[in-house]
Formats: structure tokens, C-alpha cells, sequence
């Protein structure tokens, strides 16, 4: 039986923002696929779009984007929903995150990841953990420590 797809309709069947690379990524790479993922954000509220792209240490990438719910609380970042979907499928090893954001989805500066996604990301990564904040220029590099230096993690709960 031959599927066809309907070009008026999405292909529920697709999957899509998640994909593999055998060669190395470069972060202005990722950053590309950040601003794309951006382009799927739902943002009925603050307007504020944000995309992330998660470079696993095996080359898989996921992408993610906030999404918002009326009542603020249920929102989820686009970081994430990118490590979600990664940790989902199996993935526990990242390489590097690229982050963008801004006002109807324009980049006017970066767009830093906010204090839960920070943690979240020192669940799964170690201090050196690359972040990549798109600008409108290029993008700033720094490190998970960098941006969390008093992070709290699971050694902090073997400690006596």
C-alpha cells in the first residue's frame, strides 16, 4: 500500500527535529538549528519565541521550543523540551546547547537559559558543558559552570 501525503495536511507520521550526524557540528551549526526551532514556538502570551538545538556526544540533535499555557506555570522552556525529547529517546551524554530568543521571534541579543533549565542541563552535563547564546552577530560560547557556578547536583546528595 503506497502512502501518500496530502500537501494541505501535516504528515502526522513524520518525525522530525531530531536526526544524526556522523561528521563533527559546528556551533554556528547549531545555532542554525537553534533559530530554526525557534520558528516552532508557541507564544499566544509573551511573544517571546525561544529554540534550542542539543548536540548529543553520538551527534544526535534535538531541537526544542517553549511553549506556554495560560496559566504561566505549566510553560516549558525550549531547553527543556530539547533534553526531554534527547533523555526520552535514550540519550544521556551532551556535547554543547544553542539557545536563541526574542521579542515575535527577532534576535536582539541573547537569550540566556533561565535558572530550572540551567539545572536541569547540570543533571545530565558536566562543568564544561558548552552553551552557545545566539546573537544577532554570531553567538557568545560559555560553559555550564559559568552560568550555574554553585550548581547543586546529585553529589550533593551523597555528602554525610
Amino acid at each position: 500500500m503506497q502512502n501518500s501525503i496530502d500537501p494541505g495536511r501535516p504528515d502526522t507520521n513524520a518525525k522530525f527535529q531530531s536526526f544524526n550526524r556522523r561528521k563533527p557540528m559546528e556551533p554556528s551549526e547549531l545555532c542554525n538549528l537553534a533559530r530554526e526551532a525557534m520558528t516552532h514556538a508557541y507564544v499566544p502570551y509573551s511573544g517571546y519565541k525561544v529554540g534550542a538545538a542539543l548536540l548529543c556526544a553520538d551527534g544526535a540533535v534535538y531541537q526544542g521550543c517553549n511553549i506556554e499555557n495560560a496559566s504561566y506555570s505549566p510553560t516549558v522552556c525550549a531547553e527543556r523540551t530539547a533534553f526531554f525529547k534527547a533523555v526520552y529517546d535514550g540519550h544521556r551524554d551532551f556535547t554543547a546547547i544553542a539557545v536563541c530568543g526574542g521579542k515575535d521571534g527577532v534576535i536582539t541579543g541573547s537569550f540566556p537559559p533561565c535558572g530550572v533549565c540551567r539545572q536541569v542541563m547540570r543533571e545530565f552535563c558536566a562543568d564544561d558543558f558548552m552553551i552557545y547564546l545566539v546573537n544577532p552577530t554570531g553567538f557568545e560560547a560559555v560553559t555550564l559552570s559559568q552560568l550555574l557556578p554553585y550548581s547543586f547536583s546529585a553529589g550533593v546528595h551523597m555528602r554525610g
